[in-house]
Formats: structure tokens, sequence, C-alpha cells
């Protein structure tokens, strides 16, 4: 749900934010989180290798299981949380062996709710089992790759991914993006399309905003000098003069940059350009 702020001041008017009323307002679970150290965009030798980021609120990583492989063990929603280090909520589940454990927050999952992992388990919201006995048609999330290796596809707010067909090794799904791959039928899926899917209407009305959330300025190339970038210098306002690229001139901006053929093989079309 969406919150309109009123324009009582210049940077409120036109913010748009997403509505955390009913989510849990304390902090995290103490046991499921891990200090973050904030690199400010550099490596081990004070090089800056990714622009534009550094400050921001200081969090906390909360540890999320994408691996769901507590098998045939009952877990309750205690309650949904807003995750400062992703797009979707998380909720805090309890087993019925007294372990705490975050996993995503699917939509239609309430407080009280239950949830199991199992090879066999009902086809409902935050239940997770293989493909291969998950009907042709539904919604899933959260996606391994490699069985036992934990969920890497489709974990962003207000995804889906969707089971288009089987075969005895493999399960053709079709992802956001319009991509369609096959994934092994024995890696694991969770039902159901990830919460908080007014993420994408978000404004944030005012730079400041911007600075919480650990992005800095981006500043263009053609207001460099030559120095700093290959579309700097000139005289007066200039268009750069070539073809758009980045500080150490590689290509940028429709440049493809996919090189791991490997897994070619298992893409059958390729997502929307």
């Amino acid at each position: 749900m969406l919150k309109n702020l009123k324009p009582i001041t210049p940077g409120q008017r036109g913010t748009v934010l997403v509505s955390k009323k009913h989510l849990w307002n304390g902090a995290p679970h103490k046991s499921l989180t891990k200090p973050i150290n904030s690199t400010g965009g550099r490596n081990n030798q004070g090089r800056i290798t990714s622009r534009r980021m550094g400050g921001g609120a200081k969090r906390k990583y909360r540890v999320i299981d994408y691996k769901r492989n507590k098998f045939d063990i009952s877990a309750e929603i205690i309650r949904n949380e807003y995750d400062p280090n992703r797009s979707t909520f998380i909720s805090l589940v309890k087993y019925d062996d007294g372990e705490f454990r975050y996993i995503l927050c699917p939509q239609k999952v309430n407080v009280g709710d239950k949830i199991v992992s199992g090879d066999k388990v009902e086809i409902k919201e935050g239940n997770c089992l293989p493909l291969k006995n998950i009907p042709v048609g539904t919604n899933i999330h959260n996606i391994e790759l490699k069985p036992g290796a934990g969920g890497q596809l489709v974990r962003s707010a207000g995804t889906s991914a969707q089971i288009i067909s089987k075969d005895e090794s493999f399960a053709q799904i079709k992802l956001v993006s319009g991509e369609i791959r096959q994934v092994n039928v024995n890696s694991l899926a969770t039902i159901g399309i990830l919460s908080n899917p007014d993420q994408k209407n978000i404004k944030l009305g005012k730079a400041g905003r911007k600075r919480y959330l650990g992005f800095r300025p981006k500043v263009r190339g053609v207001v460099m000098n030559p120095v700093d970038h290959p579309h700097g210098g000139g005289e007066g306002r200039t268009s750069g003069g070539r073809h758009p690229s980045t500080p150490w001139g590689v290509s940028t901006k429709g440049k493809k940059t996919r090189r791991n053929k490997r897994t070619n093989v298992f893409i059958i079309k390729r997502r929307k350009k």
C-alpha cells in the first residue's frame, strides 16, 4: 500500500512511499543479524571500483534462509518485517523444534500462518518443494539453479516466475524479464508472488533520501576534464565526441557483457530488450 505525503515542505511534495503500518516496528531478531562494513565502493587497496556508493544509514544484515532445507518440519509466521538490504519484505518464522529463521515474505501470507518445506507438501503460498512436484502454471519465487545450492532466481519485490512445462530432467520457467530457462526438476522453489509489489511506484521526493540509501551523486562524463573521463574536455558544451563509455574506456549502453557461455544451453529464449 502506497503512502502519499502532504506537501508541507518542498521535499515532501510529490513524495510517494510504501506504508509499513502492517510490519513489525521493533528491532530484528538478534541471532539472525550480522554487521555490515561499508566499503564506499573501494577495494582492499583503497581504489574506487564501484562509483556512486558511500554513506547512508547504518544497517545490519539479516541472514535469510534461501535453502529452506528443514524438511517436513512445520513453521509458524511470527511477524513480517522491513529489511533495509532488499526490496521485498521478510518474515520471521519459528519451527516446531524451536529454531528461528528469516525467509522472503510472499503475498497473502499473514502472521500465524503455517508453512512447510518438503518433497510432497501442499501447494500454497510460502510452502517450498521441488519443481517436479509443482503444477504447470504455478507462480513461484526463490528458485534454485542447482539442487541444494539455495534460491538464486526471483528474489526481489513483487516478482514471480511461472512454470511453462516439464520433462524428466528439466522444467521450463518463464522469468520476470521474459527469459525462458531450463532448471533441474530437483531444484527447490517457493510457492507464491513476493511481497511489496508497490516498490516500483516509490518516488523519493528529495536528494537527501537517496543519500540515506547509500547512493552518491551521479556526475556526467561530459562535464569532467579529459584526465577524468573520455567524454571530458572540449570548448563550450560538447556531446562527448564518441560512443558512450565508462571512465576506463569500456563501451556502455547496449554493449553485451554476458560471458558465461557454459550456461547458454539452459536458456531457451532470451530476455526482452
